[in-house]
Formats: C-alpha cells, sequence, structure tokens
C-alpha cells in the first residue's frame, strides 16, 4: 500500500482518487508523497519518507523545487491542465477592456430607482460606447499551453494575430493555427499592436520584459493583459502607461499593492484556473503522474529532474537513482553492479540542469549490500527500490 497526504483543497468537490493500492494519510510523516495545491512550502518540515510532490497546477514558486531535489524528491506539476480556463478568462478581459460591459452596467445599478430607466439608459448608451475585437492587431508573447490556445482563439475572431515565442516547442508549433504570424522579436511583436497579452513563465530573463520600451512600441491605447505572472511587468512602466493614455486598460490575475492603486484596471483574484473543470484537470494529471513515479519510477512534467520513461516495471528489479549531474556516475553504478554479478537488462540516464535520474532493470534482485553500496556513491541523492 502507498500512502498520500493531500495538502489543500484540490478540488472543489473535495473528490479524489487514487485507486487500489493507495490510500490517504493524516500527516506527512506517514506518506510516500505529497499532492498539493497552493500551500507555501518554504520553511516546511519536510519528512524524509517524502519521494515525491505533484502539485496541481502550473507554477510552482510556493515549492523549493531545488532544494528537494537535492534531497531526492521528484517535484511535478500539471502544465496545461489549465490552460483552457485561462485561455476564457483572457477573452472575457479583452471584451470588458473593449466594450464598457462593466461601466453601463454600474450605471444601470446606480440608477435602479429611476422609473423611465428604460428611456434613459437608452439615452446614456452613448457614454460607454466601445470598440470590436475583430481587425484589431494583438500580440501574443509565449505560445505554450495557454498562449497557443489564446491565439488559436483570438484568429476565430477575426483578429490580425502576432505571436513571439523563441523557445516554442514542436507539439505547440504544430498546435498552432497557420494564421497566427510569428515574429523574430519583441519588439517587433508590440510595434503597433491595439493588444498584447502575456502567457511566459517568471524566469531571470522574462522578469519585467514588457516595460517602458515595450509599452512605447503598442497603439495609442492599447490594452495589456497580464495572466501570466506579476513579475512579468514593470509596473511602474504600466502605471505611467495608464496615466498618460497609452494604454486605456490593464487586465491582470495578481493583486499586488500597485496594481490596484493604477487607473483603468480589472484585476482579478489569481482567477485564471478558478473552474471546477480546471481544478479536476490539474488533479488527474497530478494524480497519474505520481502513480507513474511510485509505480515504474517514469517521470513526466517534472520541474526539478529530467523526463525519464521506461516503460512498467516487468523485470526482477527496477531501481532509481537520483544524483547530481557530475561526471562517471554511470560507471560508478555499474561497477557496484558488477561486483554482485548483476545482470543490467536496460539503464536510462538522463539529466536537466545540476541533476539526473538513473534508472535500470535487473534480472535478479539486489542484495542490500548492494544497494546500500550505491547510497553511498558521492552525489546520489537517493535510491529506490522500486521493485
Amino acid at each position: 500500500m502507498r500512502h498520500i497526504k493531500t495538502i489543500d483543497d484540490i478540488t472543489k468537490d473535495g473528490d479524489v482518487e487514487f485507486g487500489e493500492g493507495y490510500d490517504f494519510v493524516a500527516t506527512a510523516e506517514e506518506a510516500d508523497a505529497i499532492l498539493m495545491r497552493s500551500t507555501d512550502l518554504h520553511g516546511y518540515d519536510l519528512p524524509e519518507g517524502i519521494r515525491a510532490i505533484a502539485r496541481c497546477g502550473a507554477g510552482v514558486n510556493n515549492i523549493p523545487v531545488e532544494e528537494y531535489a537535492r534531497r531526492g524528491v521528484v517535484v511535478f506539476n500539471s502544465p496545461g491542465a489549465n490552460s483552457n480556463a485561462v485561455k476564457e478568462l483572457v477573452l472575457a478581459m479583452m471584451i470588458l477592456s473593449s466594450r464598457g460591459v462593466v461601466q453601463s452596467m454600474n450605471w444601470v445599478r446606480a440608477n435602479a430607482d429611476d422609473p423611465n430607466i428604460l428611456a434613459d439608459a437608452e439615452k446614456a448608451k452613448k457614454a460607454f460606447v466601445g470598440r470590436e475585437l475583430k481587425g484589431k492587431r494583438v500580440g501574443v508573447v509565449g505560445l505554450g499551453n495557454v498562449g497557443s490556445k489564446v491565439a488559436n482563439a483570438l484568429v476565430d475572431l477575426g483578429m490580425d494575430v502576432y505571436g513571439y515565442d523563441p523557445f516554442i516547442s514542436v507539439e505547440h508549433a504544430w498546435a498552432l493555427s497557420q494564421n497566427v504570424q510569428r515574429v523574430g522579436t519583441l519588439e517587433d511583436l508590440c510595434r503597433g499592436c491595439d493588444y498584447l497579452t502575456l502567457h511566459v513563465p517568471s524566469k531571470a530573463d522574462t522578469k519585467g520584459m514588457i516595460s517602458t520600451e515595450q509599452l512605447a512600441l503598442l497603439a495609442p491605447g492599447a490594452v495589456l493583459i497580464n495572466y501570466a505572472r506579476e513579475t512579468i511587468i514593470d509596473e511602474d512602466a504600466v502605471h505611467a502607461a495608464l496615466e498618460s493614455g497609452k494604454l486605456s486598460w490593464f487586465a491582470g490575475d495578481f493583486a499586488t499593492p500597485k496594481t490596484v492603486l493604477m487607473p483603468n484596471t480589472y484585476i482579478t483574484t489569481h482567477s485564471g484556473a478558478g473552474t471546477g473543470e480546471a481544478e479536476a484537470n490539474c488533479a488527474d494529471m497530478a494524480i497519474s503522474e505520481l502513480k507513474d513515479y511510485l509505480e515504474n519510477g517514469n517521470i513526466a512534467n517534472s520541474v526539478n529532474y529530467p523526463a525519464c520513461n521506461m516503460g512498467k516495471a516487468r523485470a526482477a528489479s527496477r531501481i532509481a537513482c537520483l544524483h547530481a549531474n557530475v561526471p562517471n556516475m554511470i560507471g560508478q553504478i555499474t561497477a557496484i553492479l558488477a561486483k554482485d554479478n548483476a545482470n543490467v537488462q536496460r539503464m536510462v540516464n538522463e539529466s536537466a540542469g545540476e541533476n539526473a535520474y538513473t534508472m535500470f532493470d535487473t534480472d535478479e534482485h539486489l542484495d542490500s549490500s548492494t544497494i546500500e553500496a550505491l547510497k553511498q556513491i558521492p552525489a546520489i541523492y537517493r535510491v529506490r527500490v522500486i521493485k
């Protein structure tokens, strides 16, 4: 039996199923793995027995991923599982920023006691005239799980869509509409855009990527939408652009001390993925990742270890070594196996940055002394006997 500790409310209805061979435990000390959502684990006293953590969502800024990597704990996320929910809210923000919908509804509420409200509303509507999205130029920064869906939807709305992503994957490139025009630089993307929507992760090279220089290239009265991460924009530059009228509206999903004071904004409560369907999709993906890792040692969608898949564990024994990405690790592992006369059926070694993962199947079960010898190799973080 494998034991799972859940942190946070994973789904709105509380329905989380792992299936046969798994149970839920009250404390992390009893668990083999953790399923979580938004709790901040920085400073969390993680028990030694935890082998993996799965985050029901894409962002992992609430998890010390590198610290956990050095402890041999694989951290998974669920990229793309909530992408449709985010896409839909981005489209809603584009419409709200263009049509005076909220302002006209506020007018109606403010004049609810007017006995002639039907006629007066007809007169008042001129104050809320907006513009259509069709035919307008829009730039999409980042063409991954969310950005590619947003770009395709904007094509369907009849917009003139441009995309910028120097690291687009083959998968997302194939999924992208042929009517999305890709450009080579961020500056070329921004130039003349009526709308700019951001869909990139927060990294060293994306923090503050939308600042005064980029905003100056947009069309007068442009709309900026940020449903990626709060650090992507230079908040002072955005505020100045709103004050000057360079930006007509800014919509974002991050209520920071600065964004809540900006004029002409729609700021939501980090609600981009806030649907029951998205929660269920994220949970399903995270559960699948945990189960495959615990049962077979396979890794998919980890943020601190490389992808690795050897299928189902069918040999007499499957061993997984989590270690630093250093020279001669394979040689040290195989030297120990040779002393035990172990016959290795298959072996896979993958690396990602400073961390690496080696997994192998043997024809027989290894002696406990061999497993202990593997654990003593310098730069080995953890050795798992999967079967």
